[in-house]
């Protein structure tokens, strides 16, 4: 699932494809902002993503993807 992550004071948003759950990642998301933590989250490739909790401006969690197969049109 895509998660994008908006930084106060940054104009480009962190994107990153997790593996994680929508609510794991909301629950992630809630303590590294309530405790001003760093949040840290891991890609599908095993790279780490971390954004102190203090300068998360918002974050915009996508629905999972389920993977398509085949060669058809859309």
């Amino acid at each position: 699932m895509e998660v994008k992550i908006g930084v106060r004071d940054v104009a480009r948003e962190v994107v990153l494809e997790s593996e994680l759950t929508p609510d794991a990642v909301a629950s992630a998301v809630d303590d590294a902002v309530k405790s001003q933590t760093l949040l840290r989250l891991t890609d599908e490739k095993g790279r780490l993503v971390i954004v102190p909790g203090s300068l998360i401006g918002y974050v915009e969690i996508g629905a999972p993807e389920t993977r398509r197969v085949g060669f058809g049109a859309l």
